[in-house]
């Protein structure tokens, strides 16, 4: 099962840490992985990008991702700026921080590809009191490409946030993804 995600947010959303959080996972799970953002001089809610490249043998490519089998958009805002479906290989999907619905996010999009959509900033919103959406995300693409056990992502969410988040907000940020992961569509 190889897999290459690329992730589209914006600077200070926590793409990279989303992208981080998914390969630390796999990487407890037995698989190869590489996770590395990219972004030049961008500054704080400047466009960019993070790519996740996960596989069962060992990565030799260490190249940006040019045609993602998955795409996970964190801003909705991004949506109609950004050319998010450029290169997706056929039978991808784009998983979207989105109000409206799959179609209508089709429609935006000019694409045939299977798409599924989630209001995590809403989410997060209420969850977590902040427009953060990574984790609220993580969730939802593990509910369509399942690439690491919903609990193995529970457990590293709370490693990688222990000391550095108080519990209160750990667990707000567990609430983000569990309703994600059942709101998504």
């Amino acid at each position: 099962m190889d897999m290459e995600i690329c992730w589209h947010g914006r600077g200070g959303q926590g793409v990279v840490t989303a992208s981080e959080i998914l390969a630390e996972t796999v990487v407890g799970e037995d698989k190869y992985v590489k996770a590395f953002p990219e972004f030049g001089p961008e500054r704080m809610g400047a466009p960019i990008r993070a790519f996740t490249r996960i596989s069962e043998q060992p990565i030799r490519i260490h190249t940006q991702i040019y045609e993602p089998d998955v795409v996970v958009v964190l801003d909705g805002t991004l949506i109609g700026k950004v050319d998010v479906a450029k290169g997706l290989k056929k039978g991808g999907i784009i998983i979207a921080n989105y109000a409206g619905t799959p179609e209508e996010l089709k429609k935006v999009l000019g694409t045939d590809a299977e798409c599924h959509t989630v209001n995590a900033t809403k989410i997060s919103m209420e969850e977590i009191g902040r427009p953060v959406a990574n984790t609220a995300m993580l969730g939802a693409l593990i509910k369509y490409r399942p690439v690491v056990s919903y609990e193995a992502l529970e457990f590293q969410i709370v490693h990688k946030f222990t000391g550095k988040l108080n519990e209160k907000a750990i667990k707000a940020n567990l609430a983000a993804l569990n309703r994600a992961f059942r709101e998504v569509i």
